[in-house]
C-alpha cells in the first residue's frame, strides 16, 4: 500500500516520526511535505497530495499542519479527494466506515501516541459498503463533477 504524505512547517517533526513508524510497518511512503521549518504556504502541499489521490498514485494521504483545518479544507478542493480531519480514534474510524475517506488529516499538536493511535484506525478501518453512505458519497461525486 503506498502513502503519501505532506506537511507544512509545523508539521515537520511529527511527519518525520510518522514516516519512521509507517515504514516500518511495510508501508511504502512519499514524503512530499517540507522538510523545513520556516513557514510555507500549506494549501500548496496539500494539493500535491491531493493530485497524487486524485491520479491514483496512491492510495491514502496523511495531511498535517498546525490544526488539520487548513490542509483539510484545501485538499478537499481537489477532485477526488474526500479528506477528514480527526483528532481521536473514533473520528478517524467514522472517517473511514461512513465516508470512505482517502485522506486524513492531523494536528502537528496531537503527541506522537495518539497521531499513531489515530493514523494506524484510519488506514486498518474500511469502508461499511453500506447502501445510504454510498449512496451519500455518491450525492458528493456527483455535485464535484459538476460543479
Amino acid at each position: 500500500m503506498k502513502i503519501v504524505i505532506a506537511n507544512d512547517h509545523r508539521g515537520t517533526k511529527l511527519k518525520n516520526r510518522i514516516i519512521n513508524m509507517l515504514e516500518k510497518k511495510g508501508y511504502v511512503v512519499e514524503n512530499l511535505g517540507t522538510n523545513e521549518e520556516e513557514s510555507v504556504h500549506y494549501p500548496e502541499y496539500a494539493f500535491k497530495l491531493g493530485e497524487k489521490l486524485s491520479n491514483k498514485q496512491a492510495d491514502f494521504g496523511i495531511l498535517i499542519c498546525g490544526t488539520g483545518i487548513g490542509m483539510s479544507i484545501a485538499a478537499n478542493k481537489v477532485n477526488g479527494v474526500r479528506c477528514a480531519l480527526a483528532h481521536n480514534v473514533t473520528t478517524a474510524q467514522l472517517a473511514r466506515q461512513h465516508n470512505d475517506a482517502n485522506v486524513l488529516a492531523i494536528s502537528a499538536s496531537l503527541n506522537f501516541f495518539t497521531a499513531k493511535r489515530v493514523i494506524n484506525t484510519f488506514l486498518k478501518t474500511n469502508f461499511s459498503d453500506e447502501k445510504r453512505h454510498i449512496d451519500r458519497i455518491n450525492m458528493i461525486k456527483e455535485y464535484e463533477n459538476h460543479a
